[in-house]
């Protein structure tokens, strides 16, 4: 996520600049042949414009739904963040006289383990979504070595080796994560440790967990719709590539401008048409560890450190660094 107020003209132009040289040369080569060939080139502008209206239009369709399943996914993730600490501090707030200290640090611990497990599982790259190579996240250092690591090095400080053994047996680690969080409930329960009242409670959290795992997989699982994602794509193609056409007929009729105006007119405008599409295709996954989606990571880390200080712990990481205006 970026953070910064603006990106600048340059950046948004280095991450489109494809869509920019390619319409460039494309209505170069248009106007050229223009100018040697005997066959003419213009058409009228008119029904042109009728089409640049129906892919705006749908352009905007598109970045709406791809804004939403982000901004739905960075909600999800604000309830994860309140939850989270109303869990500890609940967990926290039994009677010490009753639960001893060693087995509420192992419920805030597992719970610790579900969060970093969950991130990296929203990770893993889908064949609908970019899977940019590692390599290729330079101006985040820091969570390039994150995603290098991996799962291991994070979920080993909150589990057990034994535990973690266990776990990696199931295909859904978080999901085996908060069963055992509610099988630990109902043992304390048994032992008469947790009243009755207390243990639903705190059942209806997990409970809460599960709803949010499952928003999260919603999203990231099911992808946004195919159909509208490639019609957008193609129609965008088809408009952009009648553009020289509809300006050559505009200015070759006026004898104050030069037909290779056409050039800088025509990829100006199909760059501003590919970048609009470019933004809603990166927005409709907001998981897949791009610059602009939701920073899972960072959402993490700040839960990790309210929880441990919490119980008190020393050795507390530091909050994600913000690298080149990006939190990720």
């Amino acid at each position: 996520m970026y953070v910064k107020r603006n990106y600048s003209l340059w950046m948004t132009v280095r991450w489109s600049k494809k869509s920019l040289i390619n319409g460039l040369i494309y209505s170069a080569l248009i106007v050229f042949l223009y100018e040697i060939s005997p066959i003419p080139f213009s058409l009228p502008w008119q029904p042109i414009s009728v089409i640049g209206v129906a892919v705006a239009f749908f352009l905007g369709f598109k970045n709406n739904s791809s804004y939403d399943r982000a901004w739905e996914a960075r909600k999800i993730w604000g309830a994860i963040v309140n939850d989270s600490r109303t869990f500890a501090t609940a967990i926290l707030s039994l009677p010490g006289s009753e639960v001893v200290f060693s087995w509420k640090k192992e419920m805030i611990f597992r719970h610790l383990a579900w969060l970093v497990a969950l991130k990296h599982a929203l990770r893993k790259g889908k064949s609908w979504e970019h899977n940019l190579p590692v390599e290729k996240m330079v101006f985040t250092p820091a969570f390039k070595e994150e995603i290098k690591d991996g799962l291991n090095p994070e979920i080993t400080k909150y589990l057990s080796p034994e535990e973690w053994e266990q776990i990696q047996t199931y295909s859904n680690f978080p999901t085996q994560l908060l069963k055992r969080q509610s099988l630990e409930l109902e043992k304390i329960h048994e032992s008469g440790a947790l009243d009755s009242y207390k243990q639903v409670w705190l059942h209806q959290l997990i409970s809460r967990f599960y709803d949010t795992q499952g928003m999260s997989e919603r999203i990231k699982n099911f992808p946004f719709p195919r159909q509208y994602a490639s019609t957008g794509l193609w129609i965008t193609y088809i408009f952009c590539a009648l553009i020289p056409l509809g300006l050559l007929d505009i200015f070759e009729q006026s004898p104050a401008m030069h037909y290779w105006l056409t050039v800088p007119f025509s990829g100006i405008i199909i760059w501003i048409f590919f970048l609009v599409d470019r933004i809603g295709d990166f927005s409709e996954n907001p998981f897949e560890a791009g610059y602009n989606d939701v920073p899972i990571s960072s959402i993490t880390r700040v839960i990790e450190i309210d929880l441990l200080e919490m119980l008190d712990e020393k050795d507390i990481p530091e909050p994600y660094p913000v690298e080149n205006g990006f939190l990720m």
